[in-house]
């Protein structure tokens, strides 16, 4: 009796170590074998959002408009023994998304991420300077492009059984600064894309959130954290007394792609060091 005891013990000690390690390898990978797109991923934000995503077991296709940038991104991530590949892909050209869609199928056989990041903001001043062609560009870029990727990639998705996208929107869509009226505008519309989206994709199994970044140290926001002025001006209002770095937002999107986040959708995740976020 005694031996049969030690027998189930020894037993019941080994499955329980056999467990923890498999929980231990999924959360080492939590996004293995999944393939992830990343627009505008060849810097800042985007490219951290790509290495996390790699890192954490994902097949990642990078993309940017210029060619020279996505080889220097890719090279720069297989060095590290990631798996990365990229292309060119300007979000406003349907034959640019398509093809980004379609480098992911071809080398991979799916898309089961996409992360929007992609943004532009040629414009800083009066709101009564701004013209149509300015509204046109960002709102275009920034919200339009944005929706039309993400419904690309919704019938490569529903082939897997579901997937999970991330738009990049900021804090910008909470905290409104003055001289940046479209963009503002545009960060704004994504969180209500975001919603639409969800509630649209939730039959097929496609969640969709949204990450806020607050000041993040990239160069975007260059002409916010270059003056020392404006810097702790805006460092004032944070919680947490520093500028953002790009890895602070990766973390956040990895698990919102993971099985972790399966019942989240619809969502902001603000990442702005505690900066007051009410609409």
């Amino acid at each position: 009796m005694q031996k049969a005891g030690l027998l189930f013990g020894a037993c019941a000690q080994t499955w329980k170590s056999m467990r923890m390690a498999s929980s231990s390898v999924a959360r080492r990978n939590p996004l293995e074998n999944k393939v992830a797109l990343v627009t505008a991923s060849t810097e800042g934000i985007g490219f951290a959002i790509a290495r996390r995503l790699a890192q954490d077991g994902a097949h990642v296709v990078l993309s940017s408009r210029k060619q020279q940038k996505v080889d220097k991104a890719v090279a720069e991530l297989q060095r590290e023994g990631l798996s990365v590949t990229g292309t060119v892909c300007h979000v406003g050209k349907a034959e640019d998304r398509q093809r980004l869609v379609a480098t992911a199928v071809n080398l991979h056989g799916g898309v089961d991420i996409l992360v929007s990041n992609a943004a532009v903001n040629p414009f800083f001043g009066d709101v009564v300077d701004v013209t149509e062609e300015m509204w046109d560009k960002i709102l275009g870029i920034n919200v339009t492009a944005t929706a039309l990727m993400t419904t690309a990639v919704v019938p490569e998705m529903e082939k897997r059984g579901g997937g999970s996208v991330v738009i990049v929107a900021s804090i910008g869509a909470y905290n409104m600064t003055s001289g940046m009226v479209p963009y503002n505008v545009s960060k704004t519309a994504l969180l209500g894309l975001t919603k639409s989206l969800a509630v649209e994709l939730a039959p097929r199994n496609i969640r969709v959130n949204c990450l806020a970044p607050g000041l993040i140290k990239t160069s975007f926001s260059r002409s916010l954290w270059e003056d020392q002025a404006t810097l702790e001006k805006l460092k004032a209002a944070m919680q947490i007394k520093r500028i953002g770095k790009p890895e602070d937002c990766a973390g956040i999107v990895s698990f919102l792609c993971s099985e972790d986040a399966s019942y989240i959708t619809g969502e902001t995740v603000v990442v702005a060091g505690g900066m007051p976020s009410r609409l």
